[in-house]
């Protein structure tokens, strides 16, 4: 049971902090001057620079208004109490933003601007990012080679809209605020994906094309799915649009869900796996012809015959530049295979000296 000198402790009250927030009753103006009545506190004021910077949240309080302020200094050479509107109002905005964040809410952000990497927002007078992976389907740039202009273009339509959002991350101390558009809807995408299994053939039409692969809407549902560059067909793909163009209906396999909801497809599993037979045809110590169709920092790659593509390794060669001088893309010549694996669609090669 607390004692009379500790109830009485604690009906004293406390004296005010440098970085505090509190609340006020306006009592008076003067020259770029605020004058706040904070009660046993003391009286605060509301000058110089501040006055300056918080000046758009100012014009329109009048004496009486109540407002929150943070405590920057004890006591000015007049004995008051300096204020800041601006850095109470930045920190209630982040303790709002947060409160939301816990609350897994959705709220509403204003686009500012773009770049290439997604749109600048505002909510509560604070700036965020939405970076592009986050929107939702129907406002990606879904742009043909990535061509970043193309990307930048779409985006900046979206300047001067509002768009629903969930806060992905959060940290006031470093001023990160990261929200996503897809989050929004990932509740919903989840609910619809129940129906669906790994392994389902599914129709669908190509809505985009991208460097890394193609954009498929499938279902009653319209529910959007990627075939991946490296699940459109058996054969190495250089372009996407080589193998599918935008409009083209298609059936794919469900390759994999993930827990956020989004939908991995592929045609190649719903063509024949041109390896399945190869090492009946093929085996270790070969000599075989073939074509080389690309150089990369791994070594060359080589068709053998349409769909079957082996690797002459970099250290074949030694350097990339004693590679090119040996081989020419579009040339034929004789290898001899080293590992041949089809299970791994592995098929290491060596040149046979002319």
């Amino acid at each position: 049971m607390k004692n009379a000198a500790e109830i009485k402790n604690n009906d004293l009250p406390k004296p005010p902090k440098v970085g505090e927030i509190v609340e006020g009753k306006i009592i008076g103006t003067g020259k770029s001057t605020i004058y706040v009545d904070l009660g046993n506190k003391g009286t605060g004021i509301i000058y110089g620079r501040e006055f300056y910077t918080a000046k758009n949240e100012l014009k329109n309080l009048k004496v009486g208004d109540k407002v929150f302020a943070k405590i920057v200094d004890l006591e000015t050479d007049d004995g008051y109490i300096e204020l800041s509107l601006t850095e109470a109002g930045k920190e209630l905005s982040w303790e709002k933003l947060n409160e939301k964040k816990e609350k897994d809410a959705i709220i509403n952000v204003k686009i500012l601007g773009a770049n290439k990497g997604g749109l600048i927002t505002e909510v509560e007078g604070l700036q965020g990012f939405l970076p592009v992976s986050q929107l939702a389907p129907e406002h990606y740039p879904r742009v043909e080679g990535a061509d970043k202009t193309k990307i930048l273009n779409r985006l900046q339509k979206l300047v001067g809209k509002e768009l629903e959002v969930k806060i992905l991350d959060l940290n006031p101390k470093k001023e990160i605020l990261i929200f996503s558009e897809r989050a929004t809807e990932i509740k919903k995408i989840k609910e619809i994906l129940k129906k669906y299994k790994v392994g389902d053939i599914v129709e669908g039409e190509i809505t985009g094309i991208v460097d890394f692969g193609a954009f498929v809407k499938f279902g009653k549902e319209e529910l959007e799915g990627l075939i991946h560059i490296s699940e459109l067909d058996w054969q190495l793909i250089e372009d996407p649009a080589d193998i599918v163009q935008v409009g083209d209906k298609i059936k794919a396999k469900i390759i994999e869900i993930t827990e956020d909801g989004r939908v991995s497809l592929s045609l190649k599993a719903l063509k024949k796996d041109p390896w399945e037979n190869l090492k009946e045809k093929y085996k270790k110590e070969d000599t075989v012809e073939g074509k080389v169709t690309k150089f990369n920092p791994f070594g060359a790659f080589v068709e053998i015959e349409p769909k079957i593509q082996g690797l002459a390794h970099i250290s074949e060669f030694g350097t990339r530049s004693k590679m090119e001088e040996k081989l020419k893309i579009g040339e034929t010549y004789k290898f001899k295979i080293l590992q041949i694996e089809p299970k791994e669609h592995k098929m290491t090669l060596t040149l046979i000296e002319r």
